[in-house]
């Protein structure tokens, strides 16, 4: 076999290995949305959820989510700009991110995949057992942002076809921030690497200001997310890559 088709051949089976994952992630957002919509309904379920999450923020001391909101709610541009993140940041980023680690650091996509399908199958199975309106549907004072000002990725709900929003609990827009800042701060190198957890701290805000989730979704699924990468094995990393040395050449011998 000539090196030019072996060249071809390494470059079929990277192709075909690319083309597996993105089937594999592809099927991960497809479960994602197909997921939340097996636990469309208990409307009754979901609000009466609602309230007792609200009165266990307030035992807790938690700030209202009405405050957060109000920091923001008289500046129509950071409004906006807040519901465009909680809108299209979201799955763009963790597909960026999927693809980089998968170019560059494929131990730690491996790792992050099945982190991200772990985090998820675990979250699709708590909206079945508590649907919980979000707090835009419930909180007395709270506007629903993304309605008001646009751009909002949901419609009435009792006639949204295209997602469950009565699956509040556990935040994935928060897991999935962290978990993809957790993996590029793996992946990365210097002080400046911590600077990947503003995407999770600005998902986090987002969130609570545009009336989408409480606090404590997020900090379910964080600890969610906590108990999923104790339980999977750490990524290994890849062997370093050794050059064979070469040889001296060999001077040819002079003539006496």
């Amino acid at each position: 076999m000539t090196v030019v088709e072996q060249s071809g051949d390494a470059r079929r089976v990277r192709v075909r290995a690319a083309m597996r994952e993105i089937l594999l992630v592809a099927a991960l957002f497809l479960a994602y949305q197909g997921g939340r919509m097996l636990a469309t309904g208990h409307v009754a379920e979901a609000m009466g959820n609602a309230g007792r999450i609200w009165d266990l923020e307030r035992a807790f001391r938690l700030p209202a989510e009405t405050l957060v909101q109000g920091l923001v709610i008289d500046h129509r541009l950071l409004v906006r700009v807040a519901n465009c993140y909680y809108a299209y940041v979201h799955f763009p980023a963790t597909a960026v991110a999927l693809v980089w680690m998968y170019l560059r650091r494929p131990e730690l996509y491996r790792w992050m995949r099945r982190t991200l399908a772990c985090l998820t199958t675990v979250a699709l199975v708590v909206h079945l057992l508590v649907p919980l309106a979000p707090p835009r549907m419930t909180v007395a004072g709270l506007i629903d942002t993304g309605q008001r000002f646009g751009p909002s990725v949901y419609g009435p709900p009792s006639t949204d076809s295209m997602a469950n929003q009565y699956a509040a609990m556990p935040s994935l827009h928060v897991g999935w921030a962290l978990a993809v800042a957790i993996t590029l701060i793996a992946a990365t190198r210097g002080r400046w690497r911590w600077l990947w957890l503003a995407h999770p701290l600005t998902t986090l805000f987002v969130v609570v200001a545009t009336g989408n989730h409480y606090w404590l979704d997020a900090i379910v699924v964080i600890a969610l997310l906590t108990a999923v990468i104790l339980i999977l094995p750490r990524p290994v990393p890849a062997p370093p890559v050794v050059i064979p040395a070469q040889r001296a050449p060999v001077e040819p011998a002079g003539v006496l």
